[in-house]
């Protein structure tokens, strides 16, 4: 099997992250790369990583501190995995050096900084994979393919609201300042991936923002209970962070959008809900409605049918779309080609939806499929978030082509020029 030399560049929580997936990936025996190195200016993060990666695959990689000591080591691709403000210099640095790149995502801070890996990625002919999990997810994949199938007719409306938080930090600090990577950012990328991949182009947004709680509370650096920790990687950090700390980035966002296809969406992502929390994603059709889980969770879809009359929220959801299958990787890694429900701790299935990525990523690098998103669809997605925050900022409904052409940023411009673009 052909191997590639891989550098995982950036070696804190999310890069833990990404080795646990590509350990993942190794027991399953789908691996095709070799982890060369553990890249990090900060020593004990590398080590870490390095230490970690030997107990893994037998074999501790290299620990460097900049990318330019990749060289030497012969790599063919990075896995870049460090706060958002960095993905932009790190990627042209990538490709500069003739590397693919998987990116995680947001794939850059603004859309100034995607368009510009997206410059330097133009006829070099490598790979830019965006490391998106949400879509990977089973049951994300089965209903897209109840989607496909035409099961609920022409989709007509969607409503994405997601509500909760309170005052709590979200996993860390730098997610909620805005020239780092503000939580409507962070998060808001999943699901603007998410509305695309089950509705087509977004078009345009109109917008209200907030920003609710302007102090956040840590409580693993108040000594407290730690809050929940994705794949329980980022505790320890938490625990070096402040317990309470201004913030800089709205926390709340309103929004209507509109498809391409003519379709509507309702979108609410508020970071500061406090009482009951919500959870809500669903596709209207001409003949039907898809009720879908929240990610990562396993539950199942519930489609209805008849004003209601006919519910399926089972195996039979599968005999409606007889021709679908996940591919390999995900099958093996899940234990089925046609799953409508999992059930595993939330640790094992963050893994093994990154392990999804780097087979992806893999099997795009050696040419045997495009890649599955890719970094036109990355841009698009920080475009999508972006455009709700210059709806904001402008007062009016702002289209995703001004957004994606720089004509509208003016919320975006100070951190622009904080980045020096």
């Amino acid at each position: 099997m052909e191997r590639i030399p891989l550098a995982i560049v950036g070696c804190g929580g999310m890069g833990h992250r990404h080795l646990y997936g590509l350990a993942e990936l190794h027991r399953a025996g789908l691996s095709r790369f070799d982890l060369v190195a553990a890249c990090d200016p900060v020593a004990d993060n590398a080590n870490s990583l390095a230490d970690q990666a030997a107990e893994f695959f037998g074999r501790r990689p290299a620990v460097v501190a900049d990318m330019a000591d990749l060289v030497p080591l012969g790599v063919a691709a990075v896995d870049i995995t460090t706060t958002p403000r960095h993905h932009h210099t790190l990627g042209v640095t990538a490709l500069e050096h003739g590397w693919h790149a998987m990116i995680e995502k947001p794939v850059g801070l603004t859309v100034r900084a995607c368009n510009r890996i997206r410059q330097a990625a133009a006829h070099r002919g490598l790979v830019v994979s965006v490391a998106e999990n949400y879509r990977r997810d089973p049951i994300n994949r089965l209903a897209r393919a109840l989607l496909d199938a035409g099961i609920i007719g022409t989709p007509r409306f969607m409503v994405h609201n997601t509500v909760g938080g309170g005052n709590q930090m979200l996993i860390s600090v730098w997610r909620h300042m805005k020239d780092q990577s503000g939580v409507l950012l962070d998060v808001g990328v999943h699901y603007a991936d998410m509305m695309e991949y089950f509705m087509g182009p977004i078009t345009s947004v109109y917008a209200q923002v907030r920003l609710h709680e302007p102090v956040r509370h840590n409580p693993a650096g108040a000594g407290e209970e730690p809050q929940a920790s994705p794949a329980g990687v980022y505790t320890r950090w938490q625990k070096q962070m402040p317990a309470d700390f201004e913030v800089t980035a709205e926390d709340a966002v309103y929004a209507t959008v509109n498809f391409a296809s003519g379709a509507v969406g309702q979108y609410i992502e508020d970071h500061a809900g406090h009482g009951k929390g919500l959870w809500s994603r669903l596709i209207y059709g001409s003949l039907g409605s898809l009720d879908l889980p929240h990610d990562r969770s396993g539950h199942p879809i519930t489609l209805y049918r008849e004003q209601g009359r006919q519910v399926v929220d089972d195996g039979r959801l599968l005999d409606l779309v007889p021709d679908f299958h996940l591919n390999r990787a995900t099958a093996t890694l899940f234990g089925g080609d046609r799953l409508w429900r999992y059930d595993f701790p939330f640790a094992e299935t963050d893994r093994k939806l990154i392990a999804v990525e780097y087979d992806d990523f893999a099997g795009a690098i050696l040419g045997e499929h495009p890649i599955d998103v890719d970094l036109d669809q990355g841009t698009r997605s920080v475009a999508v978030s972006y455009a709700m925050l210059e709806s904001g900022v402008a007062g009016r409904p702002v289209t995703l082509d001004e957004v994606l052409n720089e004509q509208v940023d003016a919320y975006q411009r100070e951190i622009n020029e904080g980045l020096g673009l």
